[in-house]
């Protein structure tokens, strides 16, 4: 990485700099979760590959800028796995997952405070010296630039390690007919609503809607959305996983029914609603049971 970084070396690389490679981590991501969700391990070993490639990247990088280097991170994340395990490495005893959980968000905290009081030591909170520090909420350290899902899914996990949550999953079902009921009400009570039906198909055309009610109803959907993660949380589910699966169940099933079509000279757009359904089921019946499953 240092040699396609140094002068003579590669002129792409040698022009990235920490923004313009940040798509690439995202998409390299989203690679690696492919390959485990396809159980396909050769290509799961490349993709590591390329996901460990975008760390080395980055570090080459800052050693470039005299920030830090590989060494650095390395050696802090070894501390931070040693620091975080004092029921492996120290003598700490945690017997159970949601003990080793509140250990290490303990800890965290701890090392936050840790770090803050480093960072005034070096001068780093002048503007701040003499001002009363709120407390950190449980909340902090979940960020607002991970997908959507998986920030709600963090958000309600944390909130429920100080005990707001359902008691028992009857309670999250019964919000969710609550905030279904609440999502019909908006629509009925949204005159000037017009979903059309375009050629056959829900959904086609545009709802003719003001900011306002616009706004209500994306409220709406996202309170249905942040309910469904809850519940797939309650259920020890990933939300993104469960999601990408339904995507790829979806696309597959679709595209069967692009190729039946396309077998009698014809596009999607070029069947009727009832045919189209016909063939959706047609879709499903021709997997396999495991894949019907998925």
């Amino acid at each position: 990485m240092a040699r396609l970084r140094a002068p003579g070396g590669c002129p792409w690389d040698r022009e990235q700099t920490f923004d313009t490679i940040k798509p690439y981590t995202l998409e390299e991501t989203y690679e690696v979760l492919e390959a485990i969700d396809n159980r396909d391990w050769p290509e799961l070993t490349g993709e590591l590959g390329d996901l460990l490639l975008q760390v080395l990247f980055y570090s080459q990088m800052a050693r470039e800028q005299r920030l830090f280097s590989v060494d650095d991170v390395l050696d802090r994340l070894s501390t931070k796995l040693v620091d975080r395990h004092p029921h492996v490495f120290g003598d700490v005893k945690a017997d159970t997952p949601a003990e080793v959980l509140r250990n290490w968000e303990a800890l965290k905290a701890i090392e936050k405070e840790k770090e803050k009081d480093k960072k005034k030591r070096l001068g780093a909170d002048k503007d701040e010296r003499g001002k009363s520090e709120e407390p950190q909420s449980v909340l902090a350290g979940v960020s607002s630039k991970m997908p959507a899902l998986i920030e709600a899914y963090k958000l309600s996990s944390r909130a429920s390690r100080v005990g707001f949550d359902w008691p028992e999953i009857g309670g999250l079902f019964a919000k969710l007919a609550e905030e279904t009921a609440e999502l019909q009400a908006e629509l009925k009570s949204a005159p000037s609503l017009s979903i059309k039906r375009e050629n056959g198909i829900a959904g086609a055309g545009k709802p003719q809607i003001t900011q306002e009610q616009y706004e209500r109803l994306e409220d709406e959907v996202g309170d249905l959305f942040f309910v469904l993660v809850n519940i797939a949380r309650y259920l020890s589910l990933d939300p993104e996983s469960a999601l990408r699966k339904t995507n790829r169940k979806f696309r597959r099933r679709f595209q069967w029914m692009e190729e039946r079509l396309r077998a009698s000279g014809r596009a999607p757009e070029q069947a009727s609603a009832d045919e189209l359904e016909s063939l959706w089921q047609q879709a499903k019946q021709q997997e396999s049971p495991a894949k019907q499953k998925r």
